[in-house]
């Protein structure tokens, strides 16, 4: 069997004696996992081992495989220069995975920076390892701004490669939990940090990696992790593999999670295949929010879907109530994918003969002309969720002390330039969060006087 094991670790320097300089005392047992693991990886005697990095060169659509035949790195930047060592890469590996990729239609390979030094990230578990006195040839794998089941099936591929030529591997997934446990820890606190570490370290527990695809984005960025698409990578190498799991410790004293696991291959298990099972999920989970989606959200999608898979515009169907045929007003359409953003586009007043024309016409062009992402493309379609926020007639303000951000939208307008940021938006909590953004949006400083108006919606999902 290609994987022979997998292992999750955290990168934090100052584990290192050279670098924490007695502060290390105080996740003693995450160095004592740390030396547990690099022990059973030395057991192993691997051909290869691939590790995952979120620090390594990484690119919002596209996976970096280090390119060459040896690298070299050192902690200098943590004031620790005689911690350094050199690895060499296995060329003709990563040539199989770029090829095993390509044909996935996965964006990986080595194109992008040729040379660069290791990071810490890379480094930290590979010092480890060479305490052991172990070293084997490596494959350096950079995270990307893909989807969750896109660094799945990155780590499927990985597998594949693997086992095309022979080689033994161990995976090592280089990541931290949340960075936000601690009020007085370097990110401050929030209360999704110690919420998603409890999540991610029980995954961990029960092998759980479906549970790795499906965490919601919006708890993972609110904790300010770095590690989970590390992880994800790790369960696609896992794929359809029977593991023994185990969580050798887990440690977050000063404000960022470390956790350490461990995850033996013990044989072939068909029903671990998470991507499959994941594909489904989310297919019966856009089905039913489908069915429950009222006539604003399809017309919404009828508009914006005729016009990407056709090129031309929709006929305004029949049979609408007349809050869409016979009212005016402005409004704006949001397109989100996997839980990010994917285009949004509105009008602060009506600007069509009636309220679906209005939608028909921004849902088009949430979908193409938003400036901030590529048009949207056929194969996309059946990922996107909608939302149509129907504005209300703006209404001029005396200041700030008179908005809500998730009752009111605020337009901030300065000269000719205005900015507008509809309510109740994630991670959009306080007035001045709310003024900050709208005002980028415009260009106008933080010092310069503006005229305010508020307005509320009503938001069709």
């Amino acid at each position: 069997m290609a994987i022979l094991a997998a292992y999750a670790v955290p990168h934090p320097p100052i584990l290192l004696p050279e670098v924490g300089r007695g502060e290390e005392r105080k996740i003693s047992r995450t160095a004592q996992a740390y030396d547990e693991v690099m022990r059973r990886v030395a057991r192993h005697r691997p051909d290869v081992l691939f590790l995952a990095s979120p620090h390594a060169d990484s690119y919002a659509d596209y996976f970096h495989l280090s390119p060459g035949r040896v690298a070299h790195g050192s902690l200098e930047q943590f004031h620790a220069p005689d911690s350094r060592l050199d690895v060499t890469y296995d060329e003709a590996l990563v040539q199989e995975i770029e090829n095993r990729a390509r044909a996935q239609g996965l964006p990986a390979g080595t194109r992008g920076r040729r040379e660069g030094p290791l990071d810490h990230g890379t480094l930290i578990p590979l010092l480890f390892l060479a305490k052991t006195g172990f070293a084997c040839p490596v494959v350096r794998i950079g995270l990307s701004g893909l989807s969750a089941r896109s660094h799945y099936r990155l780590g499927q591929c990985l597998s594949g490669a693997a086992d095309a030529l022979g080689r033994r591997a161990v995976f090592i997934a280089s990541g931290d939990l949340s960075h936000k446990l601690k009020a007085d820890g370097p990110y401050g606190f929030a209360p999704e940090g110690p919420a998603l570490d409890r999540e991610l370290t029980e995954r961990f527990r029960s092998a759980d990696f479906g549970g790795l695809l499906a965490i919601d984005e919006r708890l993972s960025d609110a904790a300010a992790e770095c590690g989970l698409r590390s992880f994800q990578i790790m369960a696609g190498a896992l794929d359809q593999k029977a593991v023994a799991p185990e969580v050798l410790s887990y440690e977050g004293p000063f404000g960022v999670g470390y956790c350490v696991a461990a995850f033996e291959v013990t044989g072939a298990d068909a029903t671990r295949n998470f991507d499959e099972r994941y594909v489904q999920d989310r297919r019966a989970q856009r089905e039913a929010h489908r069915a429950a989606e009222d006539d604003f959200v399809r017309l919404a999608r009828l508009s914006l879907e005729t016009y990407v898979r056709s090129g031309r515009r929709a006929a305004v169907p029949e049979g609408l109530s007349p809050e869409l045929t016979e009212a005016r007003g402005g409004a704006f359409v949001s397109l989100h994918m996997d839980g990010r953003l994917r285009g949004c586009i509105g009008t602060i007043s009506p600007t069509r003969a009636n309220l679906a024309q209005e939608i028909m016409q921004n849902a088009v062009s949430a979908a193409v002309s938003d400036p901030r992402f590529d048009p949207v493309q056929v194969e996309e379609l059946g990922e996107l969720t909608y939302s149509v926020d129907v504005l209300a007639p703006a209404e001029r303000i005396d200041g700030p002390e008179m908005l809500d951000p998730k009752r009111y939208g605020v337009i901030v307008e300065s000269g000719n330039r205005r900015g507008l940021l509809l309510p109740d938006l994630e991670g959009v909590d306080t007035v001045a969060q709310q003024m900050e953004i709208a005002r980028r949006k415009a260009g106008i400083g933080a010092q310069e006087e503006v005229t305010l108006s508020r307005f509320e919606v009503v938001r069709h999902h």
